[in-house]
């Protein structure tokens, strides 16, 4: 008999409520739900959406952002795809399209009120979580975000302390696109990153 989280998960993967009870325009493309459900895993990394190339591999920050991100963590590609480490759920599971311009539209509407909660609630080992960009503040951390991403991510000490469970670490998106916010904020790679690590290296290891 199957376990409940994985049920759900593969429920995940069969949905398709983006393309069938759209809210607003319909998913231009047949969707893809990309996500890593674990009930071992102590820690969870809340992205945004999956880009084009995890949209067509199915793997989770299989792209550039990836890499950022895992020299982020300090941590390999086998740490970070061992579910016994890691649960990966996106705000929005299938790949939204492009804009225009070529840039990735937001998440889909649709995922996050309908799978969240659940899954969740199928992984209660979770303790932290690693907040990605705008989405997935607004969804972990709510009335507490700052009015913008730098404020939200200058704050993260006071959110961390915040007594509340799982404790929530917000980042901004490991994208290209934000090299310069990097740049100008040279606090987030001093100060930020090396308590980052350390607490993901407590829990790696069993503390």
């Amino acid at each position: 008999m199957q376990d409940p989280l994985a049920s759900l998960a593969k429920a995940v993967r069969a949905c398709r409520i983006c393309r069938d009870q759209p809210r607003g325009k319909p998913l231009p493309h047949e969707p893809r739900p990309v996500l890593v459900a674990s009930d071992a895993a102590r820690i969870l990394i809340a992205g945004q959406a999956p880009g084009t190339k995890v949209h067509a591999t199915g793997i989770p920050f299989n792209d550039a952002s990836g890499d950022r991100l895992r020299d982020w963590l300090d941590v390999s590609r086998e740490e970070f795809y061992d579910p016994s480490n890691f649960a990966i759920l996106p705000m929005g599971f299938c790949f939204p399209g492009q804009d225009a311009r070529g840039a990735d539209l937001p998440p889909r509407k649709e995922c996050a009120p309908a799978w969240r909660v659940p899954l969740l609630a199928a992984m209660p080992r979770i303790d932290l979580v690693v907040a990605i960009g705008l989405y997935a503040h607004d969804w972990h951390i709510g009335a507490s975000r700052a009015r913008s991403l730098t404020e939200t991510v200058m704050n993260w000490r006071a959110l961390f302390d915040t007594p509340s469970a799982p404790r929530v670490l917000a980042l901004p998106h490991p994208s290209w696109r934000n090299t310069g916010w990097l740049k100008r904020n040279p606090w987030f790679e001093m100060d930020l990153l090396p308590f980052l690590r350390a607490e993901i290296r407590r829990r790696l290891d069993g503390c």
